[in-house]
């Protein structure tokens, strides 16, 4: 028997899990439009579907936020449902081979700059000729970094446990040092290097436990040194890194000066910020190699006669120009650190 949530969500298969729980695919019973449901036992030792969803709801309406369409009880499981997006930055690297050009990184930086300030993104969820919408996705290790009730920076503390995933985790973060903004920053860094370079120095490490695993990578995060881990790339992404590592527990990076920072590496590398990323011209390109090629045309035996002229083109009709399309990226680094959301100051 079909299981419905919500008393009109029809569930379907299952797309993802994790230490939260499993994502399946469900179809509202009257209209059929396809959504997303988190599903969460009520009973779990650390429960954290309700509290992602009080942070869905504190941000309902700002760009790049999922819809919340149900969240409650159902049975012993917690639910949440949401806008069903589109394919995850990791599913549009891995279809681009697993490397992103410079060019896709710095938007894709750009866009997640202006965002990182409004929320806390902490990698795996069309586009227009005017416009990309990058969702974040994924709060449910997302916290305050200033107290709710004094506004005050949350204090400095040490011996905290790895939150997030290892591979894009700040240097502190293995360190047990509590995370701020500036290890979201460095976290950021990560996730752009990982797209640009096609994989990190310490991924594959291979160990008996996740606590040694953990360990081998944060040995190998401390001892790569910054401008081996940037080599040939652009010397901006190190000058990147060193100003996170600069940064003190409380202060507020300024934003400002890192987007000018990648703003005016773009201006020099003679880009255009026209959404064209690539995996748009790989579809392109895919989309012109399975057209079907045109027949010939008999030839009259006799031309009318013209006035030698080229025709117009009828604009309208002619599909050999780029063309963009609508595409949803939701981007769901589960790495990274969210603990920043300054929209919930």
């Amino acid at each position: 028997m079909d299981r419905i949530v919500g008393e009109k969500y029809k569930l379907g298969r299952k797309i993802g899990s994790g230490s939260f729980g499993e994502i399946y695919l469900a179809t509202h019973v009257d209209t059929f439009e396809t959504v997303a449901v988190k599903i969460e036992n009520s009973k779990t030792k650390h429960p954290q579907l309700f509290y992602e969803a009080k942070l869905y709801n504190a941000l309902q309406g700002g760009s790049g936020v999922a819809n919340i369409r149900w969240c409650g009880t159902d049975g012993e499981d917690n639910i949440l449902v949401l806008d069903l997006l589109g394919p995850s930055l990791e599913d549009l690297f891995v279809y681009c081979g697993r490397k992103f050009s410079l060019k896709t990184v710095l938007i894709l930086r750009e866009l997640n700059m202006c965002t990182l300030k409004v929320f806390c993104i902490g990698t795996s969820n069309q586009i227009t000729s005017s416009w990309v919408l990058v969702y974040i996705i994924d709060f449910g290790l997302a916290k305050r970094y200033r107290d709710s009730t004094t506004n005050r920076h949350i204090p400095y503390r040490e011996n905290k446990n790895l939150t997030g995933t290892a591979r894009y985790a700040s240097c502190n973060t293995h360190l047990g040092i509590e995370q701020s903004r500036r290890d979201d920053l460095e976290s950021l860094g990560y996730v752009l290097l990982y797209f640009l370079r096609g994989s990190l120095p310490w991924q594959g490490l291979k160990a008996a436990t996740k606590k040694q695993k953990y360990d081998k990578i944060c040995e190998k995060k401390l001892s790569t040194p910054i401008e081996v881990l940037c080599k040939s790339h652009p010397v901006e992404f190190a000058s990147y890194f060193h100003y996170c590592h600069s940064l003190t527990f409380d202060q507020r990076p300024d934003y400002g000066f890192l987007r000018r920072l990648f703003r005016e590496l773009f201006s020099r590398q003679g880009y255009e910020f026209d959404y064209v990323f690539d995996w748009t011209i790989l579809k392109y390109q895919q989309a012109q190699r399975s057209k079907p090629q045109p027949q010939p045309q008999p030839q009259p035996r006799f031309s009318p006669v013209t006035s030698g002229r080229p025709m117009p083109m009828d604009v309208d009709r002619h599909q050999g120009d780029l063309q963009l399309h609508s595409l949803y990226i939701s981007f769901h680094i589960n790495s990274l650190n969210r603990s920043s959301a300054e929209m919930l100051l």
